[in-house]
């Protein structure tokens, strides 16, 4: 039986009877209909308000409108068991700030921002905003009607990562949603990525967190402009034809006193026990996924941006932490679940009804786990046990190849498998190969940074690694600066440094991956068959005492693109490589032409094959491989 959830509009602004028994069964998606702060439309003045506070004694709304008189609008608790509070004020105004004041059973008095707020007060105050979503004209029907092909699993697709507050600034500031959406679609669509991945943007009160301890579920920071304004964003990237991917944070929140923590005075939206409720890497709070409102509250939330914001996928948050009860944690600081696992049970259903509700009122939208554990099934359908996610993070993948790049290349045939093993699984999940924020902040270094050598062999080795990571099986995620080698490690005070790209060596790296996103647009072999066996085959994968990788990328009507790989800065002439069709292959990528930063070395353009078996192949080339660079060839089908 399909479960029922809740999606279409409310038919009043009332937390009704359908409301309550969807809450506590867990399945609601649609409590920003009618939790939160409702302005009335019209004729009617004011506004609802609906709070869930079970264990509080008395609620008030407190706020600009009542000069923060706990007297003026007390709620009343709904006699259903539901734990919702609800009251009308007439004399709520837009932009109005307000908090709820909360009396708990031991008497203690909090005042709490709005958990289902639509807008908040910039940080450092702490107060809600009285807010409607009204007001936006959306003109992204075009990309809405086709959206279900760019999202799809065989669309080639390359992912812009950005922390929207440091991505570019003006007077030091940084921009606003408005400003940042033409600056951005700008330079995206000249770069050829075809969606953006935002950093997450729900309401936080600390800048330094990035966003990742959330306090504001439906709520886009305020650091850069209103709802409205946000929504302009998505709107003008969606006309640019670029997809708006979030990273979203389901997996713990802070314990600032104006959140979620002790709601009610009880742990409401947490467990209570520490070994349960409290992440102690993250020093946050641990979502009870084991509460069925709790499970409404996180999903609604999660369908809260797909429908008023048309976000077009959902990047969440730490996974793995999620799913284990001992994350982070050592002997005797955990509590076994019921059968006496590691396994977080509950947290398991919940992200399976989260998936289950996206791909059911969204399915042209999609979910990626950030999850770095060898957890089965993480994107596979929950009728097969999965988890229901529609990609994942390959951290494999990225932790292999840095290190194998980190290496001065005279060490790489000792490590040679790390380069190689990610293909012996990289079709058992639909992985998203990432090089993200993670991997440039907190004294890791930029990514031109990790590579050894000297300044030619490092952006030398940065292009090798990009050129392969383009050409590897699964969708590309890039964090910002990364394009362009920013040599400092990133941080979230300043902007890119963009004056490095008037630089030959940095606009080099900027323009191999412009070329790379538009050969991954144009070429099927590059993206048709991501996460499919039969759309990558190896040439040579042990040729470790060369440095030499080389395989094909397979479409689905059979047509290649081979990729050779030197891994050493030393240059190898008459190479030859088997290739399963004869005729005149014609360079399309070389990653050491000169427009890249690089010398030039490489084929003259093109190869012609000889009829001679190679590599278990009826024909070869015989190739100049450029040092430390990476070919891309395809066979020229007008002969």
């Amino acid at each position: 039986m399909s479960t029922p959830y809740l999606l279409k509009p409310h038919p009043g602004p009332k937390f009704g009877e359908t409301d309550a028994y969807l809450f506590r069964q867990g399945t609601h998606a649609r409590l920003f209909a009618s939790l939160g702060c409702q302005l009335r439309d019209g004729d009617s003045t004011g506004a609802d308000f609906a709070v869930w506070a079970p264990n509080a004694t008395s609620v008030s709304v407190i706020g600009d409108w009542n000069d923060w008189n706990a007297e003026t609008d007390e709620m009343v608790q709904a006699s259903d068991g539901t734990g919702i509070w609800q009251v009308h004020s007439p004399h709520v105004q837009q932009g109005q700030a307000y908090k709820y004041r909360i009396r708990t059973r031991q008497g203690d008095v909090f005042e709490k921002a709005d958990p289902v707020a639509f807008f908040s007060e910039n940080a450092p105050a702490t107060a809600s905003r009285a807010w409607s979503l009204q007001g936006h004209t959306w003109n992204d029907q075009t990309w809405m009607d086709g959206r279900a092909k760019a999202n799809a699993l065989d669309a080639p697709m390359s992912i812009y990562e950005v922390h929207a507050g440091s991505w570019r600034r003006k007077d030091g500031q940084p921009l606003g949603w408005r400003e940042l959406a033409h600056e951005l679609a700008e330079y995206v669509v000249g770069m050829g990525f075809t969606h953006v991945e935002l950093m997450p943007v729900t309401e936080h009160p600390f800048y330094g967190s990035w966003g990742y301890q959330t306090t504001g579920y439906f709520a886009p920071t305020a650091r850069y402009g209103t709802p409205q304004d946000f929504m302009y964003f998505v709107d003008h990237l969606h006309q640019r034809g670029i997809g708006v991917l979030l990273d979203w944070v389901p997996s713990h929140f802070p314990t600032d006193a104006h959140g979620l923590a002790s709601f009610d005075g009880t742990h409401l939206y947490e467990h209570a026990d520490p070994r349960q409720g409290f992440h102690p890497e993250w020093n946050s709070a641990i979502f009870n996924y084991g509460r069925h409102e709790v499970r409404s509250f996180l999903i609604s939330s999660a369908l809260f941006w797909l429908e008023h914001y048309h976000i077009d996928g959902l990047r969440v948050d730490a996974v793995a932490s999620m799913l284990y009860l001992d994350y982070a944690r050592g002997a005797g600081e955990w509590i076994p679940n019921r059968e006496g696992g590691r396994e977080n049970l509950e947290a398991i259903e919940f992200l399976q009804e989260l998936n289950r509700a996206v791909y059911r009122h969204f399915p042209d939208a999609f979910t990626v786990a950030e999850e770095s554990t060898a957890w089965p099934r993480v994107s596979r359908p929950i009728e097969m046990g999965g988890l229901g996610f529609g990609m994942k993070w390959n951290m494999g993948w990225m932790h292999d190849s840095l290190s194998y790049f980190r290496d001065d290349p005279i060490y790489r045939r000792y490590h040679h498998d790390r380069i190689t093993f990610s293909i012996v699984y990289a079709f058992s999940e639909n992985f998203v190969l990432p090089l993200s924020h993670d991997e440039v902040v907190y004294g890791k270094g930029s990514l031109i940074g990790k590579m050894p050598g000297d300044e030619w062999q490092q952006f030398a080795n940065l292009r090798v690694l990009l050129a392969y990571m383009w050409a590897h099986p699964g969708k590309k995620l890039l964090f910002m600066g990364g394009e362009f080698a920013q040599r400092r490690e990133w941080t979230h005070e300043g902007e890119l440094e963009w004056w490095v790209t008037e630089q030959l060596p940095h606009r080099g790296m900027q323009h191999l991956v412009g070329e790379l996103n538009r050969l991954l647009r144009a070429e099927p072999a590059l993206h048709q068959l991501d996460f499919d066996a039969a759309g990558f085959e190896w040439v040579d994968p042990n040729d470790r005492e060369t440095g030499v990788v080389s395989f094909l990328r397979k479409s689905a009507d059979g047509e290649s693109v081979l990729v050779v790989c030197n891994m050493t800065p030393q240059p190898r002439r008459n190479h030859f490589l088997g290739v399963p069709k004869g005729g005149t292959w014609r360079e399309i990528l070389n990653s050491d032409a000169q427009s890249f930063g690089g010398a030039g070395w490489g084929n003259l353009g093109a190869v012609r094959s000889a009829p001679m078996p190679s590599h278990g192949k009826p024909h070869a080339l015989c190739l100049t491989l450029p040092p430390l660079a990476v070919l891309y060839l395809k066979r020229d089908t007008d002969e």
